[in-house]
């Protein structure tokens, strides 16, 4: 069998192809190169030449075909351009996962394919394993062999949430070498064959553009525009109908009657250990906060309306939150100026140039002062071009125990496990990358998949995808939220 590595210079690709040659398989070698404008990386114009290179070197040492391709014309329209308007809508997209849907396992498959090759093999951490049914045969859906993604061996390094949007074709001409391989094994392999890439670093950054500055990447199509920061209190999560729906429909759900838990315990990087509603923990008591989670009632789950599983699922809207403007005289002359009232919901705290620039959860580069702990941004409105901020680790606004996977946004790998509607079930989902398993409901209703979490989860981002694991890590199917 034929099969094409994708070599990308670094040594997870390298050890690929070098235990499929050991394998016995027909093994070449393809670089590709999916990106040209070098204007916002910060390694400067020649960091893909250079890994090019490498990847040649690799090529060359285990004495495989070294093939070149150029498919930045399809990256630049299936990914960086998906980015720019995801951006420019106020959400957050993930390219790293339509990279590997897109690119890695289509158009470089066709590529591949065109060369000769039965299958593409990637350096991911990740596993791939037939579904067997009863009597241990492959089982067969729609004419194709079907196939399971299992989490990589290495708990550090597991890769198979970018693999979330691959479907059942796209797996079954698909091979993860190293995925039962921790990253030390795979270096070590590498020294012992002497391979080029057996030190090299890991790449960062978005998927085959590299480490870049992202607001200047992005302001290669989005113009910066300045709008007001705003600094959102408790008094307004007090006063919004919003919020307390959310906190009545939880408690409404819980097992036993008791106050639901609407923050979530942070590993605060300020305090060195686990905070709680922005106090740092003892040792002795993190036991007890870690056990923390609210307890639902499936039953109360499946009797809960459309309706409200909506409603549950939204954000908190903070545009009530509007200043009036006062004029004051100032100085020994008195002369006049003007200035916000006081408002007991929030604040303007600082300036920014693009609301688009910024994502839920950042705390980097909004240059605010005066506060005792960190300064997270928990909301963003491109239409008025608004950041909305809150301090601390525990701030209501960073937490949300709901989200929602529209109907059209559902993508099962596992396509016999899919749900119906009615359907209330309990898996393991993660929401971002090297983020630990959370453990969930998932409820299906004509409007898609609702997943609530036992814990409220911290900065969660419109446009990410969330994925769903089975407890014997088996990655099920994802949905962008």
């Amino acid at each position: 069998m034929k099969v094409c590595v994708g070599l990308s210079g670094g040594v997870d690709s390298s050890v690929a192809a070098l235990l499929l040659k050991r394998q016995g398989y027909d093994v070449f070698g393809m670089f590709m190169q999916n990106w040209h404008d070098a204007d916002a990386t910060l390694h400067g114009d020649c960091e893909w030449e250079e890994d090019r290179f490498v990847a040649e070197l690799v090529a060359r040492k285990i004495g495989i075909p070294f093939y070149f391709v150029d498919l930045s014309k399809e990256y630049r329209q299936r990914v960086v351009d998906y980015m720019f308007n995801e951006y420019s809508a106020g959400r957050t997209p993930n390219p790293d996962v339509l990279c590997n849907r897109e690119i890695k396992f289509d158009a470089f498959y066709e590529a591949a394919r065109r060369l000769g090759a039965d299958m593409v093999a990637t350096g991911h951490y990740c596993r791939r394993a037939p579904l067997l049914d009863s009597e241990g045969k492959q089982v067969i859906i729609n004419g194709l062999p079907q196939w399971r993604i299992l989490e990589g061996t290495d708990p550090n390094k597991d890769q198979s949430y970018f693999l979330c949007q691959l479907t059942q074709e796209q797996l079954g001409n698909a091979l993860f070498p190293i995925g039962h391989l921790t990253k030390p094994e795979v270096r070590q392999i590498a020294h012992i064959a002497d391979l080029p890439s057996a030190d090299k670093k890991d790449s960062q950054g978005i998927c085959f553009v590299g480490k870049v500055d992202l607001p200047t990447f992005l302001k290669q199509k989005l113009k910066p525009k300045e709008g007001e920061v705003v600094e959102v209190f408790d008094a307004f999560f007090e006063d919004n109908q919003h919020y307390r729906f959310v906190h009545d429909t939880l408690a409404s759900l819980l097992e036993e009657p008791g106050e639901p838990l609407m923050t979530a315990v942070f590993a605060s990087e300020d305090s060195g250990g686990a905070t709680f509603n922005n106090r740092p923990v003892p040792e002795r008591s993190r036991r007890a906060i870690d056990d923390l989670k609210n307890i639902f009632s499936p039953a109360k789950l499946s009797a809960l309306s459309d309706e409200d599983w909506i409603k549950l699922s939204e954000p908190v809207d903070y545009s009530a939150i509007k200043f009036e403007t006062e004029v004051y005289r100032s100085g020994k002359k008195h002369i006049k100026k003007t200035r916000y009232k006081d408002n007991p919901w929030g604040k303007v705290v600082g300036q920014h140039d693009g609301a688009q620039f910024y994502t839920i959860g950042q705390r980097k580069g909004l240059n605010i002062g005066g506060h005792k702990d960190s300064i997270f941004v928990i909301a963003t409105d491109v239409d008025t071009n608004t950041i909305y901020v809150g301090e601390g680790h525990s701030h209501k606004g960073l937490s949300r125990s709901c989200i929602r996977i529209a109907s059209e946004d559902i993508h099962w790998i596992r396509q016999d496990l899919e749900m119906a509607d009615g359907d209330v079930r309990r898996y393991r989902v993660r929401v971002r990358y090297r983020q630990p398993l959370q453990d969930a409901w998932l409820v299906k209703r004509p409007s898609g998949i609702f997943i609530l979490f036992d814990t409220p989860q911290r900065g969660i981002s419109a446009g990410q995808f969330a994925a769903w694991y089975s407890e014997d890590d088996e990655m099920l199917g994802s949905g962008v939220y």
